[in-house]
C-alpha cells in the first residue's frame, strides 16, 4: 500500500504471491478483541516447530501424519481462513496442503460458506491504514490489502473476490483476492475516460469460479442537465476485452455511482436530484438483464425503472444471496438532505419491502451522521458504517440482530478524517 504503483507491470498483469503467514504479537491493551498480526518467513516457522518437537518424544507419532494429502487438503478447507493460515505453519506437510489448496483451488467447492468480514480503513498523509473484522470471531486483524493506494476508490466484491476501481487517477481496474494477496489489472473499458458518474460490480459463481464484470459510465450531453448519456460495458475473461452492448440517453435522470449484479441482471441506482429544477432527490432502479448480452432488449433501461419506496439521502445496493437488498438514509419531511433514520429494503418482483429499520438509539450511537454513508453486505450480514467514524454496526437479516462490532483499532486523530469501508468473503481457493 501506500505510494507504490501497482499497475507498473502494465494492463492485464496477473502476479500470483505466496500467503502471508501470520501470528498474533501483542493485544490492543484497550481492547481484547484487536489481534495484529505481523508475517513471519516459513523457514522461521518450522524450525521453532522442530524445536518444540525436538523437546517431546520422539516416539509419539500422530496418526493424523498418516491422512492422505488429498483428505488433508479437504480437512483443512473447512476450516475458517483465520484458522487455515495459522495452520500452515504447523509443518512443512501442512504448509503445502493449505498452499495447494489456495493456489489451485477446488471444482468441488468443499470449503463451507464464510461470514463476509469488513475491511475498514482511512488514508493518512502517505499510507492507508486498514484493517479487517471477522464477525465469527469478533477480531480485526491487520490485513495490507493489494492494490490500494491513497485517493477514492469504488469497491465491488463477490465469493472471495474484491474488485478495485481507482476513481481519481484515469478509473484504473484491479482484480484480487485480499487473503493470498493475488492480483491483476484490467484494461480500460472503453466510452469516455473521465465519466461524470462511473459505477462497477462484480459477479462470481461460486461452483465454477467464473466471473462477470460490469461497468456503467454516465456522462452529461448539455450543460442544463436534462440529458445524461449511460453505456454499459461488459468485461469477457475468455478473451481478455471489453464490449459495450448497451447505450441510452437519459432524459430527465442522471446515473449514479452504484450498481450490483443479482442472479444474472445488473442493477442501476439513478437519481432525479437536480434534474429538470427537481429539489428533493428521487432515486429509482434500473435493470439490464445480462443472461444474454448480445440481443438488444425490447425496453429501454427508463422502462425498467421501480422508485425508492421514499425520499432517501443516499442508497446502497447490495447483492444478499442472489436477491437485491438496498440500504438507505431516510430524509426528514422539511430537511430532505438530512438523515433521520436508515432502512433496509428488499425488491420483490417490481415492489419494495421493508426489512428492517435502524432503532434511533443505534442511530444515535453514530454521533454526527452525514447525509452519505458506508454500507455494504454479502451473505446474510449488512454492515453500515459513517464517514466520520470508525464505528461498525452489522445487521443479520436471517436473525432480524443489530450488533455493534468490537471496537476498531482505527482512531479518529484530526476531525476531517474520513473512514470507509467495504466486506469480503475470506476464501483461500479462488484465484484471479
Amino acid at each position: 500500500m501506500g505510494n507504490r504503483r501497482w499497475d507498473r507491470y502494465g494492463p492485464s498483469t496477473y502476479r500470483p504471491t505466496p500467503i502471508q503467514f501470520y501470528r498474533p504479537i501483542t493485544e490492543d491493551p484497550y481492547h481484547s478483541n484487536f489481534i495484529p498480526y505481523h508475517p513471519i518467513p516459513y523457514q522461521q516457522a518450522v524450525a521453532e516447530e522442530n524445536d518444540a518437537d525436538d523437546s517431546e518424544s520422539s516416539s509419539s507419532v500422530s496418526f493424523i501424519s498418516n491422512i492422505p494429502n488429498d483428505m488433508l487438503v479437504k480437512i483443512l478447507s473447512y476450516l475458517p481462513v483465520a484458522s487455515a493460515v495459522r495452520a500452515s505453519v504447523v509443518c512443512k506437510r501442512w504448509h503445502e496442503a493449505v498452499r495447494s489448496f489456495s493456489l489451485q483451488g477446488s471444482t468441488e467447492d468443499p470449503s463451507p460458506s464464510q461470514k463476509p468480514w469488513y475491511f475498514m480503513f482511512t488514508c493518512g498523509n502517505k499510507l492507508v491504514t486498514g484493517f479487517a473484522y471477522d464477525a465469527s470471531y469478533r477480531k480485526w486483524y491487520g490485513l495490507e490489502f493489494p492494490c490500494i493506494e491513497k485517493g477514492m476508490w469504488s469497491f465491488s466484491s463477490s465469493n472471495g473476490l474484491v474488485c478495485l476501481m481507482d476513481i481519481e487517477n484515469g478509473y484504473r481496474i484491479f482484480l484480487c483476492n485480499p487473503i493470498t494477496k493475488d492480483w491483476r489489472a484490467f484494461t480500460q473499458p472503453p466510452g469516455t475516460t473521465s465519466p461524470d458518474y462511473c459505477a462497477m460490480a462484480l459477479a462470481v459463481d461460486r461452483k465454477t469460479k467464473n466471473y462477470n464484470l460490469a461497468v456503467v459510465k454516465c456522462s452529461q450531453v448539455h450543460v442544463d442537465l436534462y440529458e445524461w448519456d449511460l453505456s454499459i460495458h461488459l468485461y469477457q475473461p475468455d478473451t481478455g476485452s471489453w464490449f459495450s452492448p448497451y447505450s441510452e440517453v437519459l432524459v430527465g435522470s442522471r446515473g449514479g455511482e452504484e450498481c450490483v449484479i443479482c442472479d444474472g441482471v445488473l442493477y442501476y441506482l439513478i437519481s432525479t436530484a437536480g434534474v429538470l429544477g427537481a429539489v428533493e432527490p428521487r432515486h429509482a432502479v434500473v435493470w439490464y438483464d445480462l443472461s444474454n448480452p448480445n440481443r438488444r432488449p425490447k425496453e429501454r433501461l427508463v422502462d425498467t425503472m421501480v422508485q425508492v419506496p421514499c425520499a432517501l439521502t443516499c442508497a446502497r445496493l447490495m447483492n444478499l444471496r442472489e436477491k437485491l437488498v438496498m440500504v438507505g438514509g431516510i430524509g426528514k419531511v422539511d430537511r430532505p438532505g438530512v438523515v433521520k433514520g436508515i432502512g433496509i429494503w428488499e425488491l420483490c418482483k417490481k415492489e419494495w419491502k421493508e426489512v428492517a429499520r435502524m432503532p434511533h438509539k443505534l442511530f444515535q450511537g453514530f454521533g454526527e451522521f452525514d447525509e452519505l454513508f458506508a454500507s455494504n453486505g454479502s451473505g446474510d450480514l449488512i454492515y453500515i458504517q459513517s464517514y466520520g467514524s470508525p464505528a461498525l454496526l452489522i445487521f443479520d437479516v436471517s436473525q432480524k440482530i443489530w450488533k455493534w462490532a468490537s471496537k476498531s483499532p482505527l482512531n479518529k486523530k484530526f476531525p476531517l478524517q474520513i473512514f470507509s469501508g467495504f466486506c469480503f468473503e475470506p476464501r483461500l481457493e479462488i484465484g484471479v
